[in-house]
């Protein structure tokens, strides 16, 4: 079999990966499509759950550094898992389109509502955290709770453990290791390429294990239309569909690619903004030469095609 080499570099050890020339998505697709919806809300930082400091991400523009409530900010958060929600996985659902959700697992425990729309809708849950909070200032045990208690909370809400985990912001040097000890598959604190590649970890047992990186992006994330200087929602809309371009246009002549799209619900789930997000999905949608799938499924093909590296 021909292959191309596909090479990564990171702070810890990797592998070099083979990718067999031939090798396409499912259907043929040339592009690998992962829309990615952040379910943050409900667990963030709230001095009522026993935090020293109210939530800093605040469209409000007022973060206080003292114990206080920001009500204002708590009723920002509470829109996007009530009306947001509403919005987000009813524009999916018209269009047939997964997704998977990256939830911080107590935002799911408080949202049943949530949870249901997820299950009807057959999207993928992965961790994104027990609580939306800071994992990089945990020690390794402190760590090693926080990623089982994500787990098993998931587990039990939706019914399926989580394959793959989204740190908030930053992770430690021990973050991918105990993903792997713990048994999720893939790991999305990375954005490094356009295409999944395995990593090997040094594990506590002394066995190398591997787990699959597949790399988000920040560019094309709806944040952009909050955090300064941002976008506006059509100029958010333009900058998503153009990488989405770019990327199938390079897929068609250089190889296989992948794409990750992130949204929020209290950002694009806003009256102003969910049109931009039905543009961009009216675009991406009904194509055969594109695969819109969750990340789940995405590492399955990628494993399928480009096995796990042995010890």
């Amino acid at each position: 079999m021909q292959v191309a080499s596909v090479s990564s570099q990171d702070s810890g050890p990797r592998t070099s990966l083979q990718v067999p020339a031939d090798f396409a998505w499912p259907n043929g697709a040339r592009l690998a499509l992962s829309i990615v919806v952040n379910v943050e809300e409900g667990a963030e930082m709230n001095i009522l759950d026993g935090d020293s400091r109210p939530e800093p991400v605040d469209e409000l523009g007022a973060v206080p550094r003292r114990a206080v409530r920001v009500h204002g900010n708590e009723s920002n958060y509470r829109y996007g898992i009530d009306a947001g929600a509403r919005r987000v996985f009813r524009l999916l659902g018209e269009r047939g389109l997964p997704a998977t959700a990256t939830a911080a697992a107590l935002a799911l425990e408080r949202a049943p509502e949530v949870v249901a729309r997820l299950l009807a809708g057959g999207h993928e849950t992965a961790a994104h955290g027990y609580r939306w909070v800071y994992q990089y200032r945990m020690d390794e045990a402190q760590e090693r709770d926080f990623i089982r208690r994500a787990r098993d909370s998931i587990t039990a809400t939706v019914g399926v453990a989580p394959a793959g985990w989204l740190s908030r912001l930053l992770h430690t040097d021990n973050t991918r290791r105990i993903l792997a000890e713990e048994g999720f598959t893939y790991h999305m604190d990375d954005y490094s390429g356009d295409l999944p590649f395995w990593e090997l970890v040094e594990c506590a047992d002394g066995q190398p294990r591997p787990i699959l990186v597949m790399p988000y992006a920040l560019d094309s994330n709806d944040m952009k239309m909050w955090t300064a200087p941002s976008l506006t929602p059509a100029d958010w809309a333009r900058y998503a569909i153009d990488s989405f371009d770019w990327l199938l246009d390079e897929a068609s002549t250089e190889g296989v690619r992948m794409m990750s799209f992130g949204l929020h619900l209290r950002i694009v789930g806003r009256p102003g903004r969910a049109g931009a997000l039905g543009r961009v999905l009216d675009h991406v949608s009904n194509r055969d030469d594109v695969w819109v799938a969750t990340r789940r499924d995405i590492a399955a093909a990628w494993a399928a095609a480009v096995p796990a590296p042995q010890p």
